[in-house]
């Protein structure tokens, strides 16, 4: 099958498009930074294989995940590209399509949001730009899905050789082109020459690595800056890539203004009266918290728990007791239906009563970022994270991270500076994922009833205040760097689509099923293995059992923090396989046949002020290994890979030991 590349601007609606023309679903959100590699699909009519790149404002890739797109255009068989472009930023978003079109790909556009240009008063001439670009357009709503289906039929009709667009970039860049091009050997399997030229001469690094195969170092150097020095004596330019972009920048104008109408004049929309207040210096942050703490109370005390209650009922009554039945019926022996029903079915059971409170999560934070607030709160944060030697774009990976670690690492890609990125990677395990909020409600629904949204955000928060404060650090000692600027798009606020927001929901919460169907299924047997068995023997005592020992060998270490017993080891020992297998470890130690059974044996093992200790504790500690494999991959680095592991579990030992130690004496228990 053919390669159609899906290429665009960040937040110009590409993700959508690529879930309506291949009738899969792709992570979406109102918000620039959502795909950060590229993802593949067949399109409905089986025209070709689709696939979606990061979005990018040029080919001259800043970040790793603009360089993908890049990357694919040089180095993948491309038969198509389809380019999507906002209609109501129809300037800024023709800058890439001139270098498409530069590229000599058979290109078609996909005018999306002409629903947003219209109410602003933006008339396009579509034919008249079409003929002038000399590529097909079609006008569609990614979103509802309307001319999606044309765009579709038309992508079959382009895939045919097409003109390169050529624009005069002056006699000295034209010179410098054809020397540029003579210099290479006549071979297929180069990209177009002239695109290359012009790529090389903007500064483009992945065009640069291709040429160094053909030409010597020195040889690239000595054309390059022969042509600059001759641009900057015989013209007012101050570079080889400030000129290219005025020349292009001019074409776009003079497009503009015969193909674009505008009958309005700026209005003073909704968007700029709700960003009056949400983005306010003083009341931005304030609002951003209390919007958070709302999702909790939402997630915990309104909505999620009750439901949690209501699973946690089944599981524990009709589930078991029916299996219990089969099992007896089906003659199986005791240690069977002890390892099913005090195993399997406590150990995975114990973490699913928690996954209405994780898709209620999930829901809000599509909410947010699917209604276009997202990128508001990276722009709020921006100042204070400018403060600590980041930007604003790091807070991006950091909220995604309260999803899961592991995308959250993968989205720094987008950051540009090298150690901004690193950075911001070693510090996302901080974020409280929402594998951690099954040890949360577990917690807080025994020792803090009353204020169990207030607990669950005093753990969000105290894992951004550490992150930022190490970052500080960091960026100050072993992570020196230069300042970086951040500029993020503000997307006008939309109301999401009800089923954008199920299928944006599902998506981030499905994994956490599987999850709990494999790996904590496995895990679970392997735990109550360890409470069955000991060195004297099966069906042992569960304080003489392997799992005592392992747990009462690092108990003693853990006597400080506030929660000094072989049961709290041995959870957190497993805890690093995965945060929910923590809950799974103590439904299986405690034996309880319900959450609620469960959380009053823990009184017995824990006071207020040390489950605290134990949930600040689970907070910080090592990552997961998913976790620990992502930072290994995207930091190709085993140094930073274990530095990640161990400064997480001595930050965590320090901060729980201030918790518990400090809590004791002020007379709290």
């Amino acid at each position: 099958m053919n390669n159609i590349a899906l290429v665009g601007n960040p937040n110009t609606g590409k993700t959508s498009l690529f879930n309506k023309l291949t009738g899969s679903y792709e992570y979406v959100g109102n918000w620039t930074g959502v795909t950060v590699e590229k993802k593949v699909g067949i399109l409905k009519n089986k025209a070709g294989h689709l696939v979606d790149l990061p979005g990018v404002y040029s080919l001259n890739p800043l970040s790793k995940d603009e360089g993908v797109a890049t990357h694919f255009l040089l180095y993948d068989d491309v038969a198509t590209i389809l380019n999507i472009v906002d209609a109501s930023q129809l300037e800024r978003n023709l800058y890439l399509t001139l270098q498409l079109l530069e590229y000599g790909k058979p290109l078609a556009i996909g005018l999306n949001m002409v629903d947003v240009a219209k109410t602003r008063g933006i008339e396009i001439d579509i034919p008249l730009l079409s003929e002038r670009l000399d590529c097909s357009i079609v006008p569609i709503v990614a979103r509802s899905g309307a001319g999606c289906d044309e765009l579709a039929a038309n992508l079959s009709s382009t895939m045919h050789q097409q003109t390169p667009l050529v624009i005069d970039y002056g006699r000295i860049i034209e010179e410098a082109i054809q020397d540029f091009t003579a210099l290479l050997p006549e071979d297929d399997d180069i990209p177009p020459r002239r695109w290359l030229a012009l790529q090389f001469f903007e500064g483009n690094q992945v065009v640069k690595d291709l040429v160094l195969k053909y030409l010597t170092e020195s040889t690239a150097k000595e054309l390059f800056e022969k042509t600059e020095k001759r641009l900057q004596s015989e013209t007012i330019s101050k570079s080889l890539a400030h000129h290219i972009r005025t020349i292009r920048g001019n074409y776009i104008q003079a497009l503009l203004l015969c193909c674009v109408n505008t009958t309005k004049k700026a209005e003073y929309t909704m968007t700029d009266r709700i960003d009056q207040i949400v983005t306010n210096k003083v009341l931005g942050l304030p609002i951003f918290i209390l919007f958070t703490y709302l999702i909790f109370k939402l997630t915990f005390d309104w909505f999620g728990t009750p439901l949690s209650d209501g699973l946690d009922a089944f599981i524990t009554g009709p589930l078991t007791n029916t299996l219990n039945s089969l099992l007896m019926t089906a003659g199986a022996t005791e240690f069977i239906r002890a390892l099913i029903l005090q195993g399997i079915i406590a150990g995975v059971g114990g973490v699913l009563v928690f996954v209405p409170q994780i898709f209620m999560l999930f829901f809000m934070i599509s909410f947010i970022e699917d209604s276009g607030y997202m990128a508001r709160v990276a722009m709020v944060m921006d100042k204070i994270m400018e403060g600590v030697g980041l930007n604003g774009k790091a807070f991006i990976p950091m909220i995604i991270g309260f999803g899961c670690n592991v995308p959250g690492i993968m989205a720094a890609r987008t950051i540009e500076q090298p150690k901004e990125r690193l950075l911001t990677i070693i510090l996302n395990p901080l974020m409280s994922c929402s594998a951690r909020l099954t040890v949360y409600s577990l917690f807080v629904g025994a020792f803090f009833k009353q204020n169990q949204a207030l607990i669950v955000l005093s753990l969000y928060l105290l894992g951004i205040v550490l992150a930022l404060s190490l970052a500080k650090i960091f960026s100050a000692t072993i992570l020196k760097q230069a300042s970086s600027f951040f500029v993020i798009e503000l997307p006008p606020y939309r109301f999401p689509q009800f089923k954008t927001l199920l299928q944006s929901t599902w998506e981030k919460g499905k994994g956490f099923v599987r999850k709990a169907g494999t790996f904590i299924f496995g895990g679970s047997v392997i735990i109550w293995l360890l409470t069955y068995a000991g060195p004297s023997g099966l069906n042992v005592p569960m304080d003489e059992s392997f799992l005592a020992l392992i747990g009462g060998a690092i108990a003693p270490v853990l006597h400080p923090i506030g929660f000094g017993n072989w049961q709290a080891g041995a959870a957190l020992l497993t805890g690093f396989l995965a945060k929910e297998v923590v809950v799974s470890t103590m439904n299986i130690i405690y034996v309880a046949p319900d959450m609620h059974t469960l959380q009053g044996v823990m009184t017995d093992y824990f006071t207020p002020l040390s489950a605290y200790s134990f949930l600040a504790f689970i907070l910080l500690y090592v990552p997961c290994l998913a976790t620990v494999a992502a930072i290994k991959k995207e930091t190709s680095s085993a140094k930073w890979t274990w530095f990640s592991v161990l400064y997480a579990l001595i930050i965590a030992y320090v901060v729980s030991i201030i918790i518990y130690q400090g809590g004791l004496l002020l007379g709290l228990h």
